[in-house]
């Protein structure tokens, strides 16, 4: 026991960083030791098995709850997602602009693409009023975020009673949440031993140039976009609140590589910046599904390339409707099997790209998806609590009240 108390003294994100090298070590000395990835596996397991009972109580509770009757700021939170989605697609057609990729295209990837927007928002709307019990079990958060809405106005009605257990049992998820948090550290050394293990570096140099291209787009949007974005809400240093979140979640999230295993993460990172549970308890489970900064950066650096390595000219015009449907479609990723990967021949077909070829595009996407959907993860879970604080402090702003962080 003293031990464990002196290790949780220890802050996290040094023990994280410790996890990480000694990770990075294991997959170099014993690459076939695969008992140690193992540990990896049972930490996103366990996060992405509670975390949807998480969001579904805590978000039933905040809205079931007669006395906690703040004015909601989900209008400004949405507002901010989509405005850093669609700023980070440009952001991404500039680049492919000034820094032209081509690929090289492997065999076909597996998988059915989306035949068009429709398709992508019929399967987002299909998920919000789907069973609950299989929103639940799939983790649909779409789904487990509209029932906990419904169930939580309706249970306004319920007695003080009633909402207290509720509560009590939000407050158990929570503590548990914390419990598995605790062990991030041997979960990321399982995660970076994996991949170094399995991946190294060979398979990723062929394709170096779009790689840089990509990370690039993502740090100029994490550290410049979002920052300036939220500068003009708040008036104030945007950086202290913009590296908390990247450290607190963004590390963790770039090893998950799962917005929906971070999503307790980011409820603890609101928390300890004095948010307001019941605004974040939505906002960041609805940011996992519709603010994806990162997943509209991959869709349209992809696309771009593929019509460079086809020789297919592109004009202004074209290029920022290509932003505008890289952005509505990332809004939709969660709602389809693959992710962002597998929207990407939706863009390209706007370039009248075969869908054969797009999906070759796509299996360059899983060949360096040990960085890309890393970055993508970071990019768009630390997004999720920036602008739910952004949005808060806002209002702090208007009211006179102190912004610390």
């Amino acid at each position: 026991m003293e031990i464990f108390k002196k290790w949780t003294e220890i802050s996290l994100i040094k023990r994280i960083i410790a996890g990480l090298i000694v990770g990075v070590i294991l997959g170099m000395i014993i690459p076939k030791a695969a008992i140690i990835g193992i540990l990896g596996d049972l930490f996103v397991g366990a996060l992405k098995a509670i975390a949807p009972l998480l969001v579904f109580f805590l978000v039933m509770h905040a809205l079931s709850n007669k006395q906690d009757s703040g004015e909601s700021n989900m209008k400004t939170v949405i507002i901010l997602y989509l405005v850093s989605t669609f700023a980070a697609a440009l952001t991404a057609v500039a680049a492919s602009f000034l820094f032209p990729s081509t690929l090289v295209l492997p065999a076909g990837a597996e998988g059915t693409a989306p035949e068009g927007i429709a398709e992508v928002l019929k399967t987002l709307l299909m998920n919000v009023v789907a069973n609950p019990v299989s929103s639940l079990m799939n983790a649909n958060y779409i789904g487990v975020l509209a029932w906990a809405v419904i169930l939580g106005l309706a249970l306004r009605r319920a007695s003080e009673n009633t909402i207290g257990m509720i509560g009590d049992v939000a407050d158990a998820f929570s503590t548990a949440i914390k419990w598995v948090i605790n062990f991030a550290p041997f979960g990321i050394m399982g995660l970076v031993f994996t991949t170094v293990a399995t991946t190294g570096v060979k398979a990723l140099l062929d394709y170096g140039h779009i790689i840089l291209v990509l990370v690039a787009c993502m740090l100029v949007s994490a550290f410049i976009i979002n920052p300036l974005i939220v500068f003009i809400n708040i008036r104030q240093n945007p950086y202290p609140l913009v590296l908390k979140c990247i450290k607190d979640s963004g590390i963790t999230a770039f090893f998950t590589r799962s917005s929906a295993a971070n999503i307790p993460v980011n409820m603890r990172l609101c928390e300890d910046l004095g948010l307001d549970e019941k605004q974040y308890s939505v906002s960041i489970p609805l940011g996992a599904t519709i603010n994806m900064a990162g997943a509209a950066i991959t869709i349209t650096v992809m696309t771009l390339a593929a019509v460079n390595t086809l020789g297919i000219e592109v004009d202004f015009a074209t290029a920022l409707l290509l932003s505008l449907i890289a952005s509505v479609s990332a809004c939709g990723a969660s709602g389809v099997a693959g992710g962002s990967l597998l929207l990407i021949p939706l863009a390209c077909s706007l370039f009248g790209i075969s869908n054969d070829i797009a999906m070759q595009v796509v299996g360059v996407g899983f060949i360096i998806g040990v960085i890309q959907d890393s970055c993508e993860t970071a990019l768009n879970s630390s997004s999720d609590a920036i602008f739910t604080a952004t949005a808060e402090f806002r209002k702090w702003k208007k009211e006179g009240r102190k912004i610390e962080w």
